[in-house]
């Protein structure tokens, strides 16, 4: 259901003052592995606070552990850190302060194919309390559209917004349910002067409302330096500075650093800090005692040395949990209802891909002719049974490639989006599995059906129907096991990486699923035949061969052939030593195998956004045997 924005009433946007955030952090530090070398401090025991209704920046050169920073105060990395983040003076539970803050990244993506409105009721849908009626929805949206600019979009596809507007829709989709704390890494990455100065100014605005925002920036204009509230400046993952913008000018000058007139503050205290004026970090960082100074001032609740054990996990005690106001749902939305809305948008993204859904059809009708033609007739031709076992063969490689690729092209891009909308708590990581699961299928049954309906035919299979629908779900059940092997693939690598692993790993499928054939089965060494039952392809293979060869007539010889060797079809599958196969175990072990490919692709996905220590340590190994590679 959509929304009538231009009726919609507005509602109030402002936080209560029981809602608002002051996040402190003391002694905060973060290292790194480094394989053999150790490990590699970032942060090191820095000190700060961000307060409500203010705009704070987090500054400094290239490495200087802006980003890092910011990273761990909003959640999304809390391993290999150490130090105290306490909220309103208390110390911080990572389980609820992910319910009231929420992080934009520094990629605006946004998921392509939605209008603005669409973008923003899916985002309502998921977000907001489960009782809320759509006319609050809409007016949610409507006041959040109009405070940044983006009503004039609504009509408008993601995928044809300007930078500046799919940044401002990042932001847009986050202040759905008025969370009181907003962390964004580098939000004017990518904008020209003017865009910069748009977005600062609406962070301004959205700030003055009582929330905390908090964002890393680079070298910003002199206008933009000035309408921060608070910077934080960081040099060698230390503190230099701490406090208003523009006091900068004055602090650095009680240190003989005077900064010349008609010249960017900003510029100058990142040359400071990058050492162009000499080696004044230390002399910095001691002046405001790596931020404490500054800190101590303003913060009145000095955590106690027994406290200090506790590390930036958040664990401790609920009774020091702070009461916490905001829109998070007093209802959740349930699993069933995520899984719609969600298995919804799919569809929808799906259906308006018109180029690429055409290219699909096209593909598989033009593979189907040719691969039907250059078989033609041969189905029943007592001359040409091996060339019907290529065919076979040529199906299942089909139904593997064509489903397998889309998942390696599109799955790394689409895994940007989960990371952070799953981040961000806007559903469950089993919903959106689950309509990821069930999304493609409705494409792999019609397109599979266009496919197999050309080469039965073409190719003069038996027209028996049990036959043409074992074949028919067999090729299938090869097309969403390729597919779950894809995903399992993608969800670890990179675009590029996913397009060379894929394949690469394909080809022992395909080599193992016909070696041995023709005899000398049990002269196999034992390795080799435990690998060759753990191609799927075998399986698929298989179950063909006991679906189209068994059971039938004897073939007809042509009267232009001398002689045909394999018109007895059960002696062909005797001759390539298949006679003993029962095909429902063929079927349980297909069915086995994609059971094994999905849950490996969501155990890999949850743990590349969640990690456990089991899967921590293995990628700490994984990064010892590269390092001793490297050397």
């Amino acid at each position: 259901m959509e929304c009538d924005l231009k009726t919609s009433r507005r509602t109030a946007c402002r936080l209560s003052a029981d809602s608002r955030i002051d996040i402190e952090f003391q002694d905060l530090s973060y290292t790194v592995p480094e394989g053999r070398n150790g490990s590699k401090l970032i942060l090191r025991s820095v000190n700060g606070r961000f307060q409500s209704g203010e705009l704070s920046a987090i500054l400094g050169p290239s490495g200087a552990g802006k980003s890092t920073l910011l990273n761990v105060l909003a959640g999304y990395k809390v391993h290999h850190a150490t130090g105290q983040v306490s909220i309103n003076g208390r110390l911080r539970n990572l389980k609820d302060f992910g319910k009231i803050s929420r992080y934009i990244m520094q990629d605006d993506l946004v998921q392509p194919m939605l209008t603005v409105q669409e973008s923003m009721m899916v985002a309502a849908n998921l977000k907001l309390d489960l009782n809320a009626t759509q006319q609050e929805k809409c007016n949610a949206i409507q006041e959040i559209l109009d405070l940044l600019r983006l009503t004039s979009t609504v009509d408008t596809r993601t995928t044809e917004l300007s930078g500046g507007q799919r940044k401002r829709l990042s932001i847009a989709l986050e202040l759905l349910n008025n969370p009181p704390v907003l962390f964004l890494d580098e939000p004017t990455t990518g904008l020209d002067d003017l865009s910069c100065s748009q977005c600062i100014a609406l962070l301004k605005q959205i700030a003055l409302g009582g929330r905390t925002v908090v964002c890393s920036i680079h070298t910003p204009s002199a206008s933009i330096f000035s309408k921060f509230d608070s910077v934080y400046i960081m040099s060698m993952g230390q503190c230099i500075y701490q406090g208003f913008g523009l006091d900068v000018v004055f602090f650095l000058s009680n240190l003989d650093l005077h900064c010349p007139k008609h010249y960017n503050p900003a510029d100058f205290i990142i040359e400071v800090a990058s050492g162009e004026y000499g080696n004044y970090q230390e002399k910095l960082v001691s002046t405001i005692d790596n931020g404490r100074i500054k800190y101590c001032e303003k913060n009145d609740t000095r955590l106690t040395e027994s406290e200090r054990k506790f590390s930036v996990n958040g664990i401790y005690a609920e009774d020091d949990t702070p009461e916490i106001h905001s829109n998070y749902p007093k209802e959740k939305l349930g699993w069933m209802q995520q899984y719609k809305i969600l298995l919804m948008r799919m569809w929808v993204q799906m259906w308006r891909d018109k180029c690429y859904m055409l290219l699909r059809v096209i593909l598989h009708i033009i593979t189907g002719v040719l691969i039907g033609n250059v078989y033609l007739g041969m189905g029943v031709d007592g001359s040409k049974t091996l060339f019907v076992f290529g065919f076979y063969f040529i199906c299942l490689i089909f139904f593997m490639y064509i489903p397998m690729m889309p998942c390696l092209l599109q799955f790394p891009r689409e895994f940007q989006l989960i990371k952070r909308e799953h981040f961000n708590k806007w559903y469950r990581l089993s919903a959106y599995f689950a309509a990821l699961t069930t999304s493609t299928l409705p494409v792999h049954l019609v397109l599979g059906c266009i496919y197999v309906m050309l080469v039965y035919f073409l190719t003069n299979q038996p027209m028996e129907l049990n036959r043409l629908s074992m074949f028919y779900f067999i090729c299938m059940m090869t097309a969403v096991i390729s597919e779950s092997l894809g995903l399992l693939i993608a969800s670890q690598f990179s675009i590029v990486n996913s397009v060379f692993v894929g394949p690469v790993i394909a080809v022992p499928f395909m080599l193992l699923a016909v070696y041995g054939f023709g005899g000398g089965y049990y002269s196999i060494p034992k390795w080799i035949r435990i690998a060759m039952y753990c191609s799927y392809l075998r399986y698929s293979l298989e179950g063909l061969i006991q679906t189209m060869l068994t059971g039938r007539e004897k073939l007809a010889c042509p009267e232009h052939e001398e002689f045909c060797i394999y018109t007895d079809l059960e002696y062909f599958v005797k001759e390539i030593g298949m006679q003993d196969n029962i095909i429902w175990i063929d079927i349980a072990a297909l069915v086995v195998i994609y059971l094994i490919f999905r849950g490996g692709f969501y155990y890999l996905l949850r743990q590349r956004l969640s990690p456990n220590k089991t899967f921590i340590a293995l990628a700490y190994v994984g990064r010892l045997v590269k390092a001793q590679f490297a050397r």
